[in-house]
Parts: structure tokens; sequence; C-alpha cells
């Protein structure tokens, strides 16, 4: 009886699961009636076979591997190592050399991992693409020829009352939808398989027409597919003629594997052939991984990028989904083409890049920007640099024309933020050398500066680069932060949470929450809402498991 009892269970079990798994558990069969010859069976007394017993237990076995839980997919997304900018002493390394970044990527990255109920690897965290996510007003240029504006402010910092923070802002002029020059646009578009998805192709087709209603007549785009071998899937093809670039977007399909290095060259060919001069020629490379078949050698699609840039054809990349994406390869990427990198994981933040943005990504208005600060020993006895590790440059390279650097876009803003202790605050992290020549207020012609700001960049099409030189004087040290410094504040130091916070001291999420509570200001399209929301979202993560030293958890 308990053997008719576990195959009638056995039989009940596996009809239900096949009942409500229909299509995905085809194979599943019901176990077959007895032949019409057999006895027949009692609960009495039942006769069964060797075989039937056998049946059984594969029948169990295949309820197990029924109800066993699928293997999680695994996680090949790749980020560059960051070493963390240290501390510098004044008296031993005055000047601090860097590239700026436009690129935002990384916050829309950790944003999707966040969403997903995750914290990010720390490598995935670039604090200045968090920075550079959010407009801080910045005044623009006022005129005179010069592109962009200069913005400095300096306050006690937030985290460490014997410190101050260091804001430099600069700030593109802004050119009207009707003024900018005719785009030449080549989309290069990933439809290899594991695109197959909502949050990649689907998501990339709704965001790109977004960017197709905003094209003009005299602007043109072209669309390459790669998957397995590269393909043109659409001629270059006025902007006017609308319905036929959409229609082209909707004919893609995912499949095959990502041969990415073929669709590039493609791609790049197509610009040249419909190259705009004075216009703006861009490839817009969009994928969710890597490229693994064709050339895949990183440094050589590097340098593939660089050679093409010369001749005036910028790249973007725009990342999407996950698994496999590979961060490091597209920021690279988009760094040495000239052009920007972003990470869209939600429609609204396709409009942000592909229209909000749109003229910024489009028309260049200064290349190869480079910032340089040189600080006055008298006032300043350390600082740090918060982000911009894979933007750093060395001394000398800041005067060397031949250099590559940053790009800034119509109505672009860039944000850096240092972290300093002044002579003698006591907020020093490191111990003074013995014998090392200290430098004096008193006496010095240059103690009312607190350092000197240098600019260097060159104007569209010109080969020679042009100097912005500005002092940042020690009586604009201001007693407390304004609202703009505040909010940069806490986005700065969410980013340095979220990368073990080893220079944040005591201050927790929850500071970093109500910093950015009280200086939310003008929030027109709520993007500094959703930074609150994401920071909730860390600290809840942070809380759920145990201090680890990677994110300060809320007490």
């Amino acid at each position: 009886m308990r053997i008719l009892t576990l195959a009638i269970a056995l039989s009940l079990g596996l009809a239900g699961c096949a009942h409500k798994h229909g299509h995905d558990q085809a194979a599943v069969a019901e176990p077959a009636p007895p032949p019409a010859s057999a006895p027949s069976e009692t609960l009495d007394r039942i006769e069964v076979s060797g075989s039937r017993i056998g049946a059984m237990h594969a029948q169990a076995k295949m309820v197990a591997e029924f109800v066993a839980p699928a293997p999680l997919p695994v996680d090949r997304e790749n980020y560059a190592q960051i070493d963390e900018n240290p501390i510098h002493v004044v008296a031993e390394q005055p000047l601090s050399t860097f590239s700026i970044d436009v690129d935002t990527g990384s916050y829309s990255n950790v944003r999707r991992m966040l969403n997903a109920g995750r914290l990010p690897p720390a490598d995935a965290v670039r604090s200045e693409e968090f920075l550079n996510y959010f407009d801080y007003g910045y005044a623009a240029p006022a005129g005179g020829g010069q592109p962009f504006s200069v913005t400095t402010e300096i306050a006690p910092s937030p985290w460490h009352r014997n410190r101050h923070l260091l804001l430099v802002g600069l700030k593109g002029y802004e050119v009207p939808k009707a003024q900018v020059p005719a785009a030449n646009l080549v989309f290069l578009i990933d439809t290899s398989g594991s695109m197959h998805s909502a949050d990649k192709l689907a998501l990339l087709k709704q965001s790109f027409r977004l960017l197709v209603q905003q094209l003009r007549p005299q602007d043109r785009v072209a669309i390459v597919a790669y998957a397995g071998s590269a393909g043109l899937v659409l001629e270059s093809t006025p902007g006017s003629d609308k319905a036929s670039i959409l229609a082209a977007l909707d004919r893609l399909q995912a499949g095959g594997s990502t041969h990415g290095s073929a669709g590039i060259q493609l791609a790049y060919e197509v610009a040249q052939q419909h190259f705009i001069a004075g216009g703006a020629n861009r490839v817009i490379l969009a994928s969710d991984g890597d490229f693994n078949v064709g050339t895949v050698n990183h440094e050589a699609l590097k340098d593939l990028v660089a050679e093409k840039r010369k001749t005036g054809i910028a790249l973007t990349t725009l990342g999407f989904g996950g698994g496999n994406y590979n961060d490091a390869l597209a920021e690279q990427l988009a760094n040495v083409g000239n052009g920007q990198h972003a990470y869209i994981d939600t429609l609204n933040e396709g409009r942000k890049v592909l229209v909000e943005s749109l003229s910024s990504t489009l028309l260049t208005i200064a290349a190869d920007v480079k910032v340089q600060i040189e600080f006055n020993p008298a006032v300043v006895a350390e600082y740090r640099l918060i982000g911009y590790e894979n933007r750093l440059l060395r001394r000398e390279d800041f005067s060397n024309d031949q250099v590559d650097a940053g790009e800034i876009g119509a109505g672009h803003s860039v944000t850096a933020l240092y972290e300093l202790a002044l002579t003698g605050s006591g907020g020093e992290a490191i111990e003074p050398l013995r014998y090392a020549t200290q430098a004096a207020a008193d006496g010095n012609p240059k103690a009312a500066e607190l350092a000197h700001l240098r600019l260097r960049y060159k104007s569209p099409g010109e080969d020679v680069s042009r100097l912005i030189e500005t002092p940042i004087l020690r009586r604009d040290i201001a007693g407390e932060a304004s609202e703009r410094l505040r909010f940069a504040s806490a986005v700065a130091g969410f980013a340095e949470a979220l990368r073990g916070g080893r220079h944040l001291g005591d201050w927790t999420l929850d500071d970093v929450l109500a910093t950015a509570r009280s200086a939310r200001g003008e929030d027109a399209f709520g993007y500094r809402g959703e930074f609150l929301q994401l920071v909730e979202m860390a600290r809840a993560l942070s809380s759920q498991r145990p201090q680890d030293g990677h994110l300060a958890a809320p007490e």
C-alpha cells in the first residue's frame, strides 16, 4: 500500500507540475497506464515489478530536478581597477594636473545595480562621473570669445571639521538648436544574442527613436549592426526621412556573437564617406558587452579609434544591460575617441542622454581641456583630488599640445572637488618631515593666494592651445558651504562611501542623506530626488550584511 501511495503521489505531483508549467516542461509526461493483461490490483496486496520501482525512482529524480532552482547567471562584467588618489603634501608636490571628463556612465550604471537590490563593486564607482551627472547652475560665459566660464568655491568639508573642500566648475556656452552644425551620425549597434533582452536591444531601440525625432533635414544617419559579421543596415539617410530610419531600427534582431571590431571599421568607413566639413561627424556605439570575435585586442581597438579621431570623427559609447557589460572598454574607447561614455538603464535616461544633452554631445566647443592647480604651501598643507584617477596628467603634459585631453560640448558643465588641509588647521593627515623647509606666510608676496588655477584648451579646428589663468584667493574661503557645494559634497561623499569610505571618517550614509536633503534645491527633472532614493537603497542594502569595510553601514 505504501508503494501504491507513493506512485499515486508522484503521478499527481507530475501531473500538477505539467499543468502549471506546460510549455516549459513538455518533456515531463504522465506515467503510462498498466497494460490490459495486468492482474487487478487491490489495496490489500500489490505486486510491483523491479522495472516499475526503477521508473518511480526516475520520476522522483525528475521531480527533484524540476523544482531545483536555476543556477545564477555568470557575472562577466568588467571594470578597470581604480587606485584612489592619495593625499599630497603641498610642500613636496604643489601641482595637480588632470584632463576634464564629462562622462556620466558610472552613475547610471550604479543606479541600475542599486535598483536591482545589490551594492556595486568598488571599481564600478567613478566619483567624477557621479559629480558630473548633476547640473550645479554655473553661470554661462559672459562673452569675449572664451568658450566656458570658471567657477570656484571653498568652504569647510562636511566630513572633517578641520578640512575644506575646493570646488572648480566649468560651464560651456549654450548654442540654440538651429545653430548646431549639421550632424553626420553612424549608429553602430550590437545585435549579438546577448542583446535579446528588454533592458538591452528593446530599450536601445526606444532610446534611439527619441534621438531620431530630434533630427533635422540637414542631419544624416546611417545604421551599422554587428553580430557574427558586420553589416550596413541603413545607408546614410537625411534626417527628414524619419520613417526609413525608424523602420531600419525596428528591423534589428538579436542573434550571433559580437564581431565588434569589424563593425567599428565599417562604421568609420561609412562616416568618412559622408563626412560633413565643419559638421558633427560621430559614430555612436551601443552595446551590452565585449567584442568576442574579430579583433579582440583592446589596445588595437583603442589605437584604431585614436587614429580615426585625427580625421575628425568622434566616438560616443552607450552601455546597456548587465551580465557581460564591459564598462572598462566602453569608457576607454570613448576617452580616446574624443567622445562621451554614458550608460542607459531606463528610457528616461535615454531621453536625458540622447535628447536633453544632444547639442552638448554633437557640438564640441573646446578640445583637449586640461586643468592644473598650483597650491600655495604657505596656505595649503595637503590636498586630495576626488576622482579623475584615470584622467591624471604629468606636469609636462599640461603645456604639451600633443597630449590628448577631454572635450567640452555646448552647454556641458564639469565639476571637480579637492579636499584640502590648510596650513596649521589641524586637519593634516601626514606627519611633516623633520628637515622639510617650511613655507612661512609672513613676508610671502603670494600669501593672499590659496592657489593658482590654469586651464588650457583648443578651439575647434586649432592645433595650438590657449591658456586661462586665475588666482584662488585666501579671502574666498567661506564660513559655510553654499547649497551648490553642499549637494556636490553629498554626491562625492556617496561615491566615496560606495568605494569604502576610507577618507570619510565617521561620516555615514545618514549624513550623506541629510546633507543632500538640505541642499536639494531646484529639481526640475527629479534627478536630485532620485539621488536621495539611491542613497536610501544603499543604506538599506548595507544594513543587510555585516560591516566589511566596503560600505559604511548606518547605525
